[in-house]
């Protein structure tokens, strides 16, 4: 990953200095041969919600801004790639976390992808949703698809709530929530 972190520096100016700081993360998920997509996107789903839960009262720390888990995905599960093991998960992250200012990202291992500014993002050679704090000035500029979380993210204040408050935590009733949510916008 080193290679491909130093090609992200003009997408993400807050990468090197957590990596300096030790404020960036990893947790590994290996799919077990044989798994349901459904059994896997629960796992990534929770792998998330522990993620965002650890940077949660980083942010309010010196450097906090910083705080990144990635949770990486590994292995491979029969009927879905990694693009969709990984869209419900980070779909129902993002609209739990950023009321309390918790930005969730996603990338698809070898997906070629383009930055805000128009750039070139390289291709990860891993697949991962990071998880970090949310920079209110920049990331709602990210969300242009989904304007209400952008407008949650630009407002966001991390007030200790439980963010599990309305919504159940087992898998099923999140994905059955989330779905019933607005999709993004396409541009």
């Amino acid at each position: 990953m080193d290679g491909y972190l130093a090609g992200l520096d003009e997408h993400c100016p807050f990468l090197r200095p957590s990596i300096r700081r030790g404020m960036t993360g990893w947790t590994v998920y290996e799919v077990t041969p044989g798994s349901h997509r459904y059994a896997v996107e629960a796992e990534l789903f929770y792998a998330g919600v522990q993620a965002a839960e650890w940077v949660r009262p980083l942010m309010a720390r010196p450097y906090g801004v910083l705080a990144c888990e990635n949770v990486v995905l590994r292995g491979h599960c029969v009927g879905a790639d990694h693009r969709e093991l990984l869209a419900w998960p980070h779909w129902a992250l993002k609209h739990l976390y950023a009321p309390v200012g918790v930005m969730v990202g996603k990338f698809a291992q070898g997906a070629a992808e383009t930055g805000r500014r128009g750039g070139r993002i390289p291709p990860p050679p891993l697949s991962f949703l990071p998880v970090r704090a949310g920079v209110r000035p920049l990331d709602p500029n990210l969300l242009t698809g989904t304007p209400d979380l952008a407008a949650a993210l630009s407002v966001a204040v991390d007030d200790g709530r439980e963010v599990f408050e309305h919504v159940p935590c087992e898998w099923k009733a999140v994905r059955a929530w989330v779905s019933s949510l607005p999709m993004p916008q396409r541009r």
